[in-house]
């Protein structure tokens, strides 16, 4: 149970999706019982019939930021850099052209202290430091930073779904973020919600099932393997989380009625359990969440949750562990194999309850 190999499974290549649905809600959804583990095979569109009148939906309003940037150091090498942090703290200083992120750079050569590197439309970021794999960069803009950014930036995929980097990205722009993305800052989509559209919404409200919401920026460690044997000894990266005073009294009025509170996406499942004390009330307020969720874990709010397929040897996959039991999850994601689902960010979507 604690072993890394105990969360490996067999992907064939092609079921690992490229591109997004046709229909946001035109994904399948695969729904998995906790107390039988019994397996059924649906359209997300029934997510309108299988969720209760009285559930609480709770969903990550995050919206991912443009924030891979192709450009050339001085000496005419290739670099891209990707923003870590957009939206995270308090300003920069206040400067609407000058901003100082952590980032990752690819480049064939390290970037020491001192590398300045060139961008379209006259953005120049300098690099001022670099520790445990990331750099802090200044970045200087012709124009507002936030306004060119948007211009000459490009959505941070996930290394499986591949694109030619000389071709727009509009599509991509529009489809790997959620209808209700409000609050910048994110790297990544969080996925389960990129199946949700405002029609299958307002039949979920028209139902009775009531919609909050979160932030959680989710972060550059979404990508990062885990690379120890023994699962115990994994550390989560932090990331930057929000809960409203408001959504606190609903997700807390909610479990006070026995009502349910279905987390959409692993993020949102993290921050309210990560901001829930061991007497089960959930507290306002933001900070950095880095809650490691896998089999063994007690869960304090969540009673269910709408989530995609993950990568073998993932957090993500150790968390829906945790949630519906290894062994059953691993004998859904077999299903899944053989019904040929779509898996990771762009494939379809499971509800487990």
């Amino acid at each position: 149970m604690y072993t890394l190999d105990d969360y490996d499974y067999h992907l064939p290549e092609v079921l690992i999706a490229q591109t997004p649905a046709t229909d946001r809600a035109g994904s399948r959804l695969l729904h998995l019982n906790r107390e039988n583990a019994a397996v059924s095979h649906r359209q997300f569109q029934d997510i309108v019939t299988l969720l209760r009148p009285s559930d609480l939906l709770v969903v990550n309003n995050t919206r991912v930021i443009p924030g891979r940037l192709h450009g050339r150091k001085a000496t005419g090498g290739k670099a891209e850099l990707l923003i870590l942090d957009y939206g995270q703290t308090d300003g920069r200083g206040g400067d609407d052209q000058k901003r100082v992120y952590r980032c990752l750079i690819k480049a064939s050569k390290q970037a020491g202290a001192g590398t300045r590197i060139y961008f379209d439309a006259g953005l120049v970021a300098d690099v001022q430091d670099f520790s445990d794999g990331i750099y802090t960069v200044a970045f200087s803009a012709p124009e507002p930073f936030d306004d060119l950014l948007h211009r000459i930036g490009r959505m941070p995929l996930p290394p499986y779904i591949r694109r030619d980097e000389t071709q727009p990205d509009d599509a991509d722009r529009m489809r790997y973020q959620t209808v209700y993305a409000r609050e910048q800052g994110a790297i990544a989509a969080p996925t389960a919600g990129l199946h949700f559209t405002d029609a299958v919404l307002s039949q979920l409200r028209e139902k009775g099932v009531m919609v909050t919401a979160i932030t959680l920026h989710v972060g550059y460690g979404t990508f990062l393997p885990v690379r120890v044997d023994d699962i115990r000894d994994h550390r989560m990266h932090d990331e930057w989380f929000s809960i409203s005073e408001e959504t606190a009294r609903i997700v807390s009025r909610a479990k006070r009625e026995c009502r349910r509170v279905v987390a959409v996406g692993t993020t949102s499942v993290r921050t309210l359990e990560y901001a829930t004390g061991s007497n089960g009330v959930i507290q306002p307020g933001r900070g950095r969440c880095d809650l490691f969720i896998y089999p063994g874990y007690t869960f304090k709010i969540v009673d269910a949750m709408i989530t995609n397929f993950h990568l073998p040897r993932s957090t993500l996959l150790m968390l829906v562990s945790a949630f519906a039991g290894r062994e059953t999850m691993l004998q859904a994601y077999t299903a899944a194999v053989k019904e040929k689902y779509r898996f990771f960010s762009y494939g379809d979507a499971m509800l487990i309850d």
